[in-house]
């Protein structure tokens, strides 16, 4: 158990100042690394000015707007309407909610080792029974199809609402499927009027070597979820969709959907630097590198195989009786590292962004002695 005392880039220190690094991001969290200056500066710029005021629309907050303009500027012109909130789980719920609301159909479809969230809703799709038996009942109509399977595509329907998917899978352990199969969920919601949801919580921001992971596949989702790597270490989240979409919000009721520190103005200046960062320093354009360089170096006969969708990275093992030491002995050594909630038996890589070819080499050379 590790007690930190202080982070920078891709840094944790203890109390005892000894370092370690952060090969995980707190969950794909920092991905511009921790503390990165240009985001600490955009809080303190903002503290300076005003925290919560209010959210319903009686005040107009400036990096509420800003944020919400610079998220639509990379994205396609239907995904122009943005909701944010504090959490992914949040994300999703509300985007639960809107499929319903606007179709007026309760069916949902969501894939099996889905990983959506914790809270009632978002724990109703997940796709994991062990995670989620001993909170029953949980939403009714929801079924799970496997992932990347363009065969049970067919259980979305005209009664579906919406067919709620990961980009790529986290969870699962890094698992991913082909632009086919995307392009067939996109044309068979459309023959149906499903809303697509894409989950791009822990997949996005520029994680997969694209800002958005969609973007390898030549679709467009109907809902977009964000969280994670969005805020550069502060708490946000957001659903986007198109106005036409969001609209259904405003009436019976008003105020269909309400939290109260969505989008609060510290988080969103944070947000909007974090935007700002990855887009001025090229970040993205590095991701396919430097996945590259930690296929090439990390090789070992206890590694079955390597999983991998930019620095979104999965390394098998035989079981999880044997990473589980291995991951004791890396941090140990100064790398930390950890498993996924599905895949027990896979080190979980998915380090910031900005971490460096250098410190690359060093990492996988710290992970090979702990294998050894």
């Amino acid at each position: 158990m590790l007690e930190i005392a202080s982070a920078e880039g891709i840094h944790l220190f203890d109390y005892s100042e000894k370092k370690y690094i952060d090969l995980i991001s707190g969950i794909g969290v920092s991905s511009v690394g921790h503390r990165h200056p240009k985001i600490v500066a955009a809080i303190k710029d903002q503290v300076d000015k005003h925290l919560h005021v209010m959210v319903y629309g009686e005040y107009v907050q400036s990096p509420q707007v800003k944020l919400a303009e610079a998220l639509c500027s990379t994205l396609p012109e239907n995904l122009n309407s943005v909701y944010l909130l504090n959490s992914g789980s949040e994300a999703v719920e509300g985007a639960l909610k809107l499929a319903k609301r606007y179709t007026g159909r309760r069916e949902i479809i969501s894939c099996i080792n889905a990983y959506h969230g914790s809270s009632h809703g978002a724990l109703s799709v997940t796709g994991n029974e062990e995670l989620k038996r001993n909170f029953r009942p949980l939403l009714p109509e929801v079924r799970h199809v496997n992932f990347g399977d363009v065969k049970d595509l067919k259980f979305i329907s005209d009664q579906t609402a919406a067919f709620i998917i990961e980009t790529v899978q986290g969870e699962a352990g890094v698992r991913t499927a082909n632009s086919a199969y995307f392009k067939a969920a996109r044309e068979k919601c459309n023959q149906t009027g499903t809303l697509l949801i894409l989950d791009e919580i822990q997949c996005g921001f520029g994680r997969t070597g694209k800002f958005w992971a969609f973007d390898h596949y030549d679709i467009t989702p109907d809902i977009l979820l964000s969280a994670k790597g969005m805020g550069g270490g502060m708490p946000i989240s957001c659903f986007i969709s198109d106005k036409k979409i969001t609209s259904v919000l405003m009436n019976d009721p008003v105020l269909g959907h309400i939290s109260t520190f969505g989008g609060h103005p510290v988080s969103a200046a944070a947000a909007l630097a974090t935007i700002q960062v990855i887009s001025e320093s090229n970040l993205i354009e590095q991701v396919q590198e430097k996945e590259k360089l930690f296929l090439e170096l990390l090789k070992h006969p206890k590694i079955k195989k390597i999983r991998s969708q930019g620095l979104m990275m999965a390394v098998q093992f035989e079981s999880y009786e044997i990473l589980k030491p291995i991951i004791d002995r890396g941090i140990e050594l100064g790398v930390v590292t950890d498993w996924f909630l599905f895949e027990n038996a896979s080190m979980r890589i998915a380090p910031p962004l900005t971490i460096s070819e250098e410190e690359i080499q060093y990492c996988c050379e710290l992970i090979l002695k702990a294998i050894g």
